[in-house]
């Protein structure tokens, strides 16, 4: 009877994962959308109180908060670039020293901790022929 529990568990785990990925997405879009028709109304009452928009304003109320920063900080890529090689050697590291993973294959934590190296070596690429700055 255990062993049916069991089965149930490893069948239900990633239907739930899914349910899971598609009500956060559903939450993102609703929200998204909600913020853009908030946008059409400032701007249609704005319109009809006979108020000018300039390109700059319209502009200003189309951006999310997270756009409607400064310019993007010129070191944003060489912070992400060495945040994420360091967090791949951690993970290489850890999975290499706690044995684990031996029995598999020797390259396994190198494997692993590959993924995020190499992402982090393409943001150093990135900061370092950024012709913006």
């Amino acid at each position: 009877m255990e062993h049916v529990h069991i089965q149930a568990l490893g069948i239900l785990i990633p239907i739930l994962l899914i349910i899971a990925i598609a009500v956060v997405l559903c939450v993102y879009f609703y929200l998204r959308d909600r913020t853009s028709q908030s946008v059409q109304e400032t701007v249609r009452a704005a319109i009809e109180q006979g108020q000018q928009l300039t390109p700059e304003i319209l502009e200003r109320l189309g951006q999310t908060p997270r756009r409607a920063r400064s310019e993007r900080s010129e070191s944003a890529d060489l912070r992400r670039g060495v945040i994420l090689i360091t967090v791949g050697l951690g993970i290489a590291a850890y999975i290499a020293w706690s044995g684990e993973f031996l029995q598999a294959s020797a390259t396994l934590p190198l494997a692993i901790g590959s993924l995020p190296v190499l992402i982090g070596i393409a943001y150093l690429g990135l900061w370092r022929f950024d012709k913006s700055g």
